[in-house]
């Protein structure tokens, strides 16, 4: 049987389609994909992403011990910032890419994909060597995103956390319509807006209150078909699709969370040998100049031999045109790089683009 949200029913009262998501029976859509994704653009849109899974270091240890597991590099992190990584195995292979949010020095909270909750808590306790308590928490947590343009007008009105001193990226303590709340300034969708992290039996009560207040703004209630589109348009990977243990951070494109000058982090190694032999893949930002929708899985030809294979595409809602990533040979990664897409058997004309394929808007923080 599916998991569910505390959110589950709110969502079946408001009309939401449900469908199965790892491992979760979550709303694909409310009013419409297409509605929902351009309420994010323009307005404001609410997400329930209470799925996602809460891991938690804690102790005098528990500093080092997650940067061992870490790629990008917590000493640079600030009490109240996050920071976006990946957990790698030794081969260098993506366990899982995650935030982390620093409440202290030994006080960290791991966000994970809700695929991973119970893959990840197996990972990261297993490699402490109890230098720190790692708990999962993920059943006490709810998570809501409120992402869009008038995102923080309208959270603003709710709480007393002054958001206009909250930069991307950084995070604190408050209240939400007197709900107690951790409000970060981050997201998946490339506009401003804040995620956040409540007491689970609060959700309910929190998304009514944001809901309530968002009639000024026509706050859209948004599934995960929206999330998808709008994280795509920003080429933000997807774990399970963009990359997963088979794939590394280099070649998804991803070599700027990993600092391989830190010191040693589980991976480290088998990393710093494939950025000295080079790799021989990399995640591409493709649009289709013949008609056609790249999906999941569909291969990539060069003169009918295949080279390579799309891990996610869509018609971009907001630019009107077919968009995608793929694995390909890096002779064809540079941006202007023409090939095909077998769409069903037929072949679909392709350029390399520079990404993010949505310019967006200046001074929307968002998701790194």
């Amino acid at each position: 049987m599916a998991l569910r949200t505390p959110l589950y029913d709110t969502h079946r009262k408001a009309g939401a389609r449900l469908v199965e998501f790892a491992g979760w029976e979550m709303p694909v859509q409310y009013e419409g994909i297409l509605a929902e994704h351009e309420a994010v653009r323009t307005r404001v849109g609410l997400f329930d992403v209470s799925h996602m899974g809460e891991v938690v270091f804690r102790g005098p240890g528990a500093l080092e011990a997650l940067n061992r597991l870490f790629t990008n590099d917590l000493s640079r992190v600030a009490d109240g910032q996050a920071q976006y990584g990946c957990l790698c195995a030794d081969n260098g292979g993506v366990v899982d890419d995650v935030v982390i949010y620093r409440r202290a020095a030994d006080d960290l909270l791991v966000c994970v994909n809700a695929a991973n909750r119970q893959k990840d808590f197996a990972w990261l306790s297993s490699r402490t060597g109890g230098a720190a308590e790692v708990r999962d928490e993920s059943d006490e947590w709810g998570q809501l995103a409120l992402q869009g343009p008038l995102a923080a007008q309208l959270l603003q009105r709710l709480t007393n956390v002054n958001l206009s001193a909250l930069r991307s990226y950084r995070f604190a303590r408050g209240e939400v319509a007197g709900i107690p709340c951790l409000v970060a300034r981050t997201g998946y969708t490339g506009e401003d807006g804040l995620e956040l992290f409540c007491p689970a039996a609060s959700a309910v009560p929190l998304w009514d209150e944001l809901t309530e207040a968002g009639r000024h703004e026509k706050l859209a209630p948004c599934g995960l078909g929206a999330r998808d589109s709008l994280r795509l348009e920003m080429a933000y990977r997807l774990y399970g699709a963009d990359m997963d243990d088979s794939t590394t951070p280099l070649e998804a494109g991803l070599g700027w969370v990993v600092k391989l000058d830190k010191g040693d982090f589980v991976g480290r190694e088998a990393l710093l040998k494939q950025k000295a032999q080079g790799i021989l893949r990399k995640l591409v930002g493709f649009v289709l100049t013949d008609p056609g929708i790249a999906r999941h899985g569909y291969p990539v030809l060069q003169e009918g031999a295949r080279v390579g294979e799309v891990t996610s595409g869509t018609r971009s809602p907001t630019l009107g045109t077919s968009i995608g990533l793929a694995y390909l040979p890096p002779a064809l990664a540079a941006e202007g790089s023409t090939f095909a897409v077998d769409i069903r058997g037929r072949p679909a004309a392709a350029r390399a683009v520079k990404t993010p394929f949505y310019a967006r808007n200046p001074g929307n923080p968002g998701h790194p």
